[in-house]
């Protein structure tokens, strides 16, 4: 497959992944719409009801005082008839079928009521039991739906409660409730509508800055700037921060495998240059020659690709490894291998470090089979929690490993971190130990030192390593 097919099947991918993904200022509007229908429905149908309710009362009112009126001006006639002293002074209770009624009943009597009932009567429920004011709807109205106001009493001289009744057409009341709801209805529409329109606007413009990042990255992507360096908000601002350490980190990868493979491309050079002069010359020594260059070039390569693989894992990032799972798996590796050799480990068991396991255990078998080669026979180690100096320096977990051999003279500790150079010449090795342990320890932050034994009388290796938070669940 050609590069600008992959090109632009990488790009297609990535649009479709975006596709999926959806768009946060949808999401954003949608959420805040949702919302806002939500807390409008709930406001405008408690103001409905507060209002109807007013209404409502108002309307009663009016019945109410109507009611009280025919309750002070009633009296019994010589023939036990309720009459008024002064009639209710509403046209409306002349009128047949007015839409305004009154009506007073009992004592076993035909009911009292206005003109407007013509031959009809307002329906009479049980007693009460009380001498309160009781309002109901009436459904069943020939004329319609009507509002009821009553109220049971007893008049002078007479013993009989009656029932009092008031009543009136609830067309306007109904009227006045319906106007209501229609300008709550409007009210309501328009106010979501505005607040959807500005919810939609302040997601747009709140996150137009990302609009920004984006293009900035496309410009660096094409390499018009090398970093993102817009003005942004400060809630953006640690994205950007971020960014620009992680193409700072990428170039610093780059330029690490450019050197790395130059590094490479340098030591293999040399064995080569050695191998193609011994088979020119056509020097019978050429077998020996090949063979022992050839180790040479193997070390190198077994060297390099150790740092690969750590650079590698590095890079995959989160690594957790608990450093005392990892000190008894090397030490019954190393035990099976040297088994003359005493090795005791002790210190913090919870320690763990922010490196990957295979690394940490490469890193620990090379000084710990080093103390045990080159050593009298003990090995300790010992593990140490070191916390920050400062907010910026992440917190360290120092392995701490002596032996009780000659040691290393001070003026020779640091060239013994040199490719191919070697504790103990009449001991077999590639001299590669203590270099992988340092690339790979300063790969993951860390750093190596040697130093004197103070209770063994040998050397010291302290491995520095950065710590980390938790350890990842172990696979069963």
């Amino acid at each position: 497959m050609d590069q600008p097919t992959k090109h632009l099947r990488r790009a297609s991918a990535s649009i479709d992944a975006a596709r999926k993904g959806g768009s946060l200022t949808r999401r954003m509007i949608g959420i805040a719409s949702i919302w806002i229908v939500v807390l409008l429905a709930i406001g405008g149908f408690a103001l409905d009801r507060v209002l109807s309710q007013a209404f409502t009362r108002n309307f009663d009112a009016r019945l109410e005082y109507v009611l009280s009126a025919m309750i002070v001006s009633a009296e019994l006639d010589p023939d036990g008839e309720v009459r008024f002293i002064r009639q209710p002074a509403d046209q409306r209770f002349l009128e047949p079928y007015s839409g305004f009624y009154w009506q007073v009943s009992g004592g076993g009597r035909e009911p009292f009521r206005s003109r407007s009932l013509w031959d009809r009567a307002l329906p009479v429920g049980e007693p009460h039991n009380d001498f309160e004011i009781h309002s109901y709807n009436e459904d069943e109205w020939i004329e319609g739906p009507l509002r009821i106001l009553e109220r049971d009493a007893i008049l002078p001289e007479s013993d009989t409660p009656f029932r009092f009744q008031v009543a009136s057409s609830r067309a306007v009341l109904d009227e006045q409730i319906a106007e209501l709801r229609r300008t709550l209805v409007r009210s309501f529409a328009l106010l979501g509508l505005g607040l959807i329109a500005l919810a939609a606007l302040q997601a747009t413009y709140g996150l137009w800055p990302l609009r920004r990042v984006r293009e900035a990255i496309t410009d660096v992507r094409t390499g018009r700037q090398a970093r993102v360096d817009e003005t942004l908000p400060r809630e953006i601002e640690p994205l950007v921060v971020e960014l620009n350490n992680l193409l700072d980190h990428n170039e610093r990868q780059a330029e690490e495998a450019r050197r790395h493979a130059g590094n490479l491309a340098h030591a293999l050079k040399t064995p080569l240059t050695v191998i193609q002069n011994e088979a020119e010359a056509q020097d019978a020594d050429l077998p020996d020659t090949v063979i022992r260059e050839a180790r040479v070039m193997r070390r190198q390569v077994d060297h390099h690709l150790a740092r690969a693989r750590a650079v590698g894992r590095r890079g995959a990032g989160q690594s957790r490894s608990p450093v005392w799972q990892a000190l008894q798996s090397v030490e019954r590796a190393v035990r099976h291998l040297h088994d003359d050799v005493t090795i005791d480990i002790a210190g913090a068991q919870d320690a763990i470090v922010a490196v990957e396991r295979q690394d940490l255990d490469e890193l620990l078998g090379n000084l710990m089979e080093n103390a045990a080669k080159y050593g009298g026979g003990r090995v300790f180690v010992t593990v140490e929690k070191r916390a920050r100096q400062a907010e910026s320096v992440p917190d360290f977990v120092d392995i701490l490993i002596e032996d009780d051999g000659p040691g290393i003279p001070e003026a020779e500790r640091d060239a013994i971190f040199g490719r191919g150079a070697r504790l103990d010449t009449n001991q077999p090795g590639t001299g590669l130990g203590l270099a992988i342990v340092s690339d790979v320890a300063e790969i993951y932050g860390g750093a190596v030192a040697l130093e004197e034994s103070e209770d063994l009388g040998g050397l010291l290796v302290r491995l520095s390593l950065p710590a980390a938070e938790s350890a990842p669940p172990e696979i069963v």
